[in-house]
């Protein structure tokens, strides 16, 4: 599976994105095209998070596990792999070991 490896003609925010005293730190970019997307990296914890709009989360680094809202089937994801969330929900993602680095792409 292809994984992206650069993002060009963004817009970065210098201010971090730091969730969970620090276990999940993220910056926000705007591409060109206007779409928005975070990259960011979480440490070893199990986190929850709420979405607004969709989201796609997409592994660059380390491994993750993940539970949808109204699931209890844990996956897993690592490089090159996605995985969707829907708006106006939740996910829990547990990462141990070696952190998770993500792009995260906002619907």
């Amino acid at each position: 599976m292809s994984m992206i490896e650069s993002l060009s003609s963004a817009t970065v925010s210098t201010k971090a994105n730091v969730y969970f005293d620090g276990k999940c730190v993220s910056h926000s970019l705007t591409l060109a095209d206007g779409s928005k997307k975070s990259v960011g990296v979480i440490l070893p914890a199990t986190l929850t998070f709420s979405t607004g709009a969709p989201e796609i989360m997409e592994g660059t680094g380390g491994r993750c596990e993940y539970l949808l809202a109204g699931s209890s089937e844990w996956k897993a994801a690592g490089p090159g792999e996605k995985f969707s969330i829907p708006g106006n929900s939740s996910f829990q993602i547990r990462v141990s070991g070696e952190p998770y680095s993500y792009i995260c792409h906002f619907g």
